[in-house]
This record gives C-alpha cells, sequence and structure tokens, in this order.
C-alpha cells in the first residue's frame, strides 16, 4: 500500500503529471478499494480457516465444524447459551454492550477526525504556513488524550464483558452441577464429559472471552468500513470522481474471489493433521500427569527409565506430526503470499489508477476549481491524497480483520459446542438417561463380562421416604455403572436397632447398597423406601478431609454458622474428638482455628478417626460405614463401635474384620454371583466364626515355623481362601 501511495504522490505533487486535478479522485478509489474489500469478505473469509492453522485451536470438537461452522446446530446451541449469558434485556451484561457499541461508535469517528486531521497538517506544510501548523498540532495533541482513552475502554469493556459472561455461565454451571448429586453422575455413571473440570473452568473461560472478542473484532471493522466508506464517496462525488467506481468494484471483488477459490483448492487439510497434534500433545501431558502422581512408585520400583522410554516414543511422535504440518505449508504459503502480496498489489494499483485518471472538474471544498488556486492546487491535492491514505489504510486492516475473523468464528464454534454439550450432558443425567461406553479388548470387541449384564437404558423403580426409619428394598436389582448386576433382586428389611453387617467375596460390589441408599446409583426397578437423606450418614472407605479449619473437618459438611444455629460447641467437639481418641490434636495444630493441608497433616487412622467423628457430631439414624476403620487399631475401633451403638444409632457395615461381628445382629452376604442371603447373628455362630479364626491363624504361624526349620520357606504360599 504505502507503495501505490507513494507512487500516487508524485502525480500529485508534480505539475507536469497533473491532469485535471485527478489527484482528488484518489479518495473514490479509496471508497472503491474498502467497497470491493467488503462485498468480497464473505469469500475470503472461507480461505482463512486454512491460512492460519494454528497450535491454539482445539481438537477435534472444532475440527468436525471447519467446513460449516454457521450451520443451524451451532446457531441454535450459541442461541441457547446466549440466553443463559443474557438472561433478559434490563441486565448487566446489556448495558456493558451498549456501551461498549458506543464507544466502537466513538472510535470511528475519531479515526475519520483524526485522518482529516492529519491531511490539513500536510497541507500546512507544503504552504509553508508555521503558524497554521502549529494549531493543527496543537489539535493533534489535543485529540490524543480522549483518544488513547476511547482506546482503552475498548479493552476494559471487551474484557469487562467477557468476566460478565463468563460469571453467568459459572453460576448456571455450579447451579447444575453441584444439583441433585450431578457432580457424581457425570463421572461415574456417564462416559461422556471425561473432563469435567476443564469444560466447567477453561471452555466456558475460552468461549466468554471469544464471544467478547469477536463482538468487537467484528463491530469495528463493520463500524469503520460503512462510514469511512461513506465519507469516502462522498467526497470523491464532491471531487468529480463518482462515476469511475463502478468498474474497480466488480475488479476487486473479482481478484478476492479468485484467490479464495485457489487457496480453498490448494490448501492441505490442516483440522485434521492440528486435531491430530492437539491429540498427540494431550496423550504428553497424560504421561507426564501420571509420572507425577505415581512418583513414588515409580522410584520404589526403579522404572525411570521404563517411563522415559515411553516420554521419548509419545514427543517423537509428536514432533513427526508438527514437522509434517510444517513441511505442508510450504507450498500453500508460498501460493498464499504470491497472490495476496503481488496479485492484489497490481489489483490495488488498477483500482486506484484508474479513478485518478478519469477524474474531472475537481473543485476545492468552497466550489473552486483547482487550476485556480495560488499554488495550482497542490497543497489542496496532497491535503486530500494524506487524508485518503490514512482512510485506507484503516479501512483495509478492518476489512482484513473481517476476513481473519472466521476462524474465531470457527474456534467460537468448537467452543460453543462443548459448553453446550456439557449443559446437555448434566440436563440428561438429571432424567436418569446415561450414556456409558463398554470396555474393549484389543480387537475392539466388547470385553466379556463375568456377571451377568443388565439392561440399564430404562430406570422404572421407586423411591419412597418412610417415617418409621425403617429401610426396605422389594425386588430391587443393585447394579453398576457399567450394567454389571451384583443382585438380581433384592428385597429386604432393615429397621432401627438391626445392626447389619455387609460380607461378600472381593470384587463382588459389597458398597453397591450403600451407593443407592446414598443416591448415588439409580434404583432401575422394584421399591425403596427409605429414611431421608439427613437421617443417613456414609463413611467412605476413603477419607475425605475439606478445605478449611480443624473444625470444619468434624462438622463437614456444616459450616461454622450451622454448627451455632444446632447448639453445638467447640467443647463438644472436644468431647467427640476424645470419642474418637483423637483429642490430642487440637493442641498439637493449634486449636480449632488451625489451617492445613489436612489430607497430608493427618495420618490414615487419625482421618478414618475424623470421619467417625462426624457420625457423633451428625447423630444420624443409621451410620454406613464402608471399610473405614482399616487403618484403625482393633482396640480403638471396639471403643468407637460400642459409642455409636450406645448413642442409639444403627450399624450398617462393610468390613473383612472379624472383631467387628460382635456389634452386629444381623448378616447381608453376597455370593458373587448374582444372589445373596440375609440372616440373624446369634452368639455361638460369632464365637465360632472367631474360634475358627483363630485356630486358622495358630496353624499358620506353625507351619511357617516348620518350614523355617526345613528351610524352604519359598514353598510355602498363604492363602486366605483356604
Amino acid at each position: 500500500q504505502s507503495k501505490l501511495f507513494n507512487e500516487a504522490a508524485m502525480i500529485a505533487v508534480d505539475p507536469e503529471k497533473r491532469k485535471r486535478a485527478a489527484i482528488y479522485a484518489l479518495i473514490t478509489a479509496t471508497g472503491t478499494l474498502a467497497a470491493a474489500f467488503f462485498a468480497g469478505r464473505m469469500s475470503v473469509s472461507k480461505t482463512s480457516r486454512s491460512r492460519t492453522p494454528s497450535d491454539e485451536s482445539i481438537a477435534s470438537s472444532i475440527t468436525k465444524r471447519m467446513k460449516k461452522s454457521l450451520d443451524p446446530l451451532f446457531l441454535r446451541q450459541f442461541r441457547v447459551l446466549l440466553k443463559i449469558m443474557i438472561p433478559g434485556l434490563f441486565t448487566k451484561e446489556v448495558g456493558i454492550i451498549a456501551i461498549h457499541s458506543l464507544i466502537l461508535i466513538a472510535r470511528t469517528f475519531l479515526t475519520i477526525y483524526v485522518a482529516a486531521l492529519e491531511g490539513k497538517m500536510v497541507k500546512c506544510i507544503v504552504k509553508k504556513d508555521i503558524r497554521a501548523f502549529f494549531w493543527q498540532l496543537a489539535k493533534w495533541e489535543a485529540i490524543a488524550l480522549p483518544a488513547t482513552f476511547v482506546n482503552s475502554m475498548i479493552r476494559f469493556f471487551e474484557s469487562h464483558l467477557g468476566l460478565a459472561l463468563r460469571s453467568r455461565l459459572t453460576e448456571h454451571a455450579y447451579k447444575e452441577y453441584f444439583a441433585d448429586q450431578t457432580y457424581y453422575q457425570v463421572s461415574n455413571l456417564d462416559s461422556r464429559l471425561l473432563n469435567a473440570d476443564q469444560c466447567l473452568t477453561e471452555d466456558i473461560t475460552m468461549f466468554s472471552q471469544s464471544v467478547a472478542h469477536l463482538y468487537s473484532h467484528l463491530t469495528k471493522p463493520i463500524l469503520d468500513i460503512a462510514l469511512i466508506t461513506l465519507t469516502l464517496v462522498s467526497y470523491a462525488r464532491q471531487r468529480g470522481s463518482g462515476n469511475s467506481i463502478i468498474f474497480p468494484m466488480i475488479l476487486g471483488a473479482g481478484v478476492v474471489s479468485a484467490t479464495a477459490r485457489i487457496l480453498r483448492a490448494v490448501s492441505p487439510r490442516f483440522g485434521s493433521m492440528v486435531a491430530e497434534e492437539a491429540k498427540r500433545k494431550g496423550h504428553l501431558r497424560y504421561l507426564h500427569s501420571r509420572i507425577i502422581t505415581n512418583s513414588e512408585e515409580i522410584a520404589f520400583y526403579n522404572g525411570h527409565e521404563a517411563e522415559n522410554k515411553q516420554l521419548q516414543g509419545a514427543f517423537t511422535k509428536l514432533k513427526e506430526q508438527m514437522s509434517y504440518i510444517y513441511k505442508k505449508r510450504i507450498l500453500y504459503i508460498m501460493i498464499e503470499q504470491f497472490l495476496m502480496k503481488y496479485v492484489w498489489s497490481g489489483a490495488g494499483m488498477t483500482m486506484i489508477a484508474l479513478p485518478i485518471l478519469t477524474a474531472t472538474n475537481a473543485t476545492t471544498d468552497s466550489g473552486r476549481p483547482l487550476e485556480d488556486e495560488p499554488d495550482g492546487g497542490v497543497s489542496e491535492r496532497t491535503q486530500g491524497f494524506t487524508m485518503a491514505k490514512s482512510l485506507l489504510v484503516n479501512s483495509a486492516d478492518a476489512a482484513e480483520r473481517l476476513m481473519t475473523s472466521y476462524k474465531e468464528i470457527v474456534e467460537l464454534a468448537g467452543y460453543t459446542t462443548r459448553v453446550y454439550d456439557m449443559f446437555n450432558v448434566f440436563k440428561e443425567v438429571k432424567k436418569g438417561q446415561y450414556q456409558r461406553s463398554q470396555p474393549e479388548d484389543a480387537d475392539g470387541k466388547p470385553v466379556r463380562r463375568r456377571l451377568e449384564r443388565f439392561d440399564t437404558s430404562k430406570i422404572t423403580g421407586v423411591i419412597n421416604y418412610s417415617d418409621d426409619g425403617s429401610i426396605v428394598l422389594n425386588e430391587v436389582p443393585i447394579v453398576t455403572p457399567n450394567g454389571d448386576t451384583v443382585v438380581k433382586s433384592m428385597s429386604i428389611h432393615i429397621v432401627p436397632g438391626m445392626h447389619a453387617l455387609i460380607t461378600g467375596p472381593n470384587g463382588c460390589g459389597k458398597s453397591s447398597l450403600f451407593r443407592i441408599l446414598g443416591g448415588l446409583w439409580p434404583v432401575y426397578r422394584g421399591e425403596l423406601s427409605m429414611p431421608k437423606k439427613d437421617r443417613m450418614y456414609l463413611i467412605p472407605q476413603r477419607p475425605y478431609m475439606t478445605l478449611g479449619t480443624l473444625r470444619d473437618q468434624v462438622i463437614y459438611p456444616h459450616t461454622a454458622y450451622q454448627m451455632r444455629r444446632r447448639g453445638v460447641k467447640d467443647d463438644d467437639l472436644a468431647k467427640i474428638l476424645q470419642t474418637v481418641h483423637l483429642s490430642h490434636i487440637v493442641e498439637r495444630e493449634g486449636g480449632w482455628e488451625a489451617k492445613s493441608d489436612w489430607m497430608d497433616v493427618l495420618s490414615g487412622g487419625e482421618k478414618q478417626r475424623m470421619g467417625l467423628a462426624r457420625v457423633f457430631y451428625h447423630m444420624p439414624q443409621y451410620a454406613l460405614l464402608d471399610e473405614c476403620t482399616s487403618a484403625v487399631s482393633i482396640d480403638v475401633e471396639g471403643d468407637i463401635y460400642q459409642a455409636i451403638k450406645e448413642a442409639g444409632i444403627t450399624l450398617l457395615t462393610v468390613t473383612h474384620r472379624p472383631s467387628l461381628w460382635k456389634f452386629h445382629t444381623h448378616l447381608l452376604r453376597y455370593d458373587g454371583e448374582g444372589g445373596y442371603e440375609m440372616s440373624e447373628l446369634h452368639g455361638d455362630t460369632e464365637e465360632e466364626r472367631l474360634s475358627l479364626n483363630d485356630e486358622r491363624t495358630k496353624l499358620e504361624d506353625r507351619l511357617r515355623s516348620i518350614n523355617k526349620l526345613l528351610g524352604d520357606d519359598e514353598e510355602y504360599v498363604s492363602s486366605n481362601d483356604e
């Protein structure tokens, strides 16, 4: 552009090359060039998805929409999300958009004013009018302050709009995510959202920022092109060049359209290439995260060489893919540069030359012919040329931003799909509509299951909340999220005071009943009657410590405010910790207000006892204990169980420890083949079980001592099943 304008300037200031004030026709060329760009922007935009393949493109979800980003599905999904981000007309978001739009309009008018001011300054320089020059320079400096303020406000309101849209989406997403235990269902019962954390954070952030940036990125160029073109066409008609704009417009549109078709024809499939690159990058990050998570185990096994080999292999595959993309871009970039740098420059030269050579009857602003000016119209021509050049550069930049906006629209389509699919999964799992992929072997065939498969596509079970506190299952199947049948049809009746011990083979799903009672797994068939959820408290096998104070660990999930409303004081919590043999940690950790990473500070046994302390704080009707004392000594475990029974809490326990049998009245045994047995525990049965266990332990000790004497320790294999 600079080269073309310099040549035009030579024509403007050289008296021998002047032709009937033709320099003012340059303004017409500016308008026609902007109009040609604007007319052809949709054609060129089709190529920008191939022009700018980048590492920032998100993988598969965007690639699927490379060929048709503005399809009805995308528009429908975006409309749904738009209603969440902007729920009404009189909202904060609408106000931000309105102010942002006014600032963008003001910026366009400032651009036109600054261009005109620049032309006047150049005119003063040509006329050697020092006083007028410094007066125009003072205006230039004066307009700088509001111009810089407007530029700053454009960036501010773009960021502010993105933050406002993100806040709306995040609040709505968190509300849906934590309603009805959706957070558990999407990660355990449904396999469509493999990384819900990324959807809730990064995808929402990128989507909102993309919407805000795209609004500014499209609105500002459209305003620039429209207002600048109207300004230049008005000047062109005033200067006598209004009849020579048709052919340049046709020429510009034709060149742009032809460029788009050629680039589309020679463009490699960068979308699938970038998707494969993103996939290999993700695999490399996954390998790194595995090493960080399992660093201790790898160090124990001295497996650094094996892990290094896997990392090197993954990086080599990534490097090969990136090199392949770089090689494919060589020829494409050559063709692109030839067309857009040289062919377009030639077309621009023609578009500028035609109006200059054909302009007639050029006049000044006062209507006076240029030839009658004292300097022969040189200063007027230079002023018009400078203004036209400045506006042409701005309009061309605006057209280029519009042409390259297709890439951003494609990315927005990808983020829209990701966020919309997340909300759609939340909605469906609340209705009990789960989709879970089945494991496959190396040949891609479904893995054959040991347990009987159950049709999980239909949920017809009924859940009722009883007033008498009893738990009744009437022909309820116990089914895992994978569809494996733990129990084909369970019918049991548990009343308060009926302490049940749950046993069975390893991996038979002994904790499955707890997940159904806790509302984590659906009731696929039959009828379930149980107390309300606040009358049952489950302690899982893996203790969970929340972020917060030591007090928060005892009263979880309550807050200190809820604790005080219940009339519970710190002294009461101290008594609870004394019951579970944890009274010493209050002084050791610095009091109830102490904050630490409790998952690391507390030992395994302390964390399990802290979980049991929560039972005494909440005082439920039923305590569902899932192998929650494996790291607690037998004597302390017995004291805690006895205290729970004395507090009037009914025990439902999954455990392998024979020492806990004496605290229960009934036995629920799974056979591992889809059957179960519910029986009452008698004193003689318990004593017989304990005596047999002691006898087995003594026999194993004697066998070890005999093998040691014979020097044949390696042939002895201990087996609990035997």
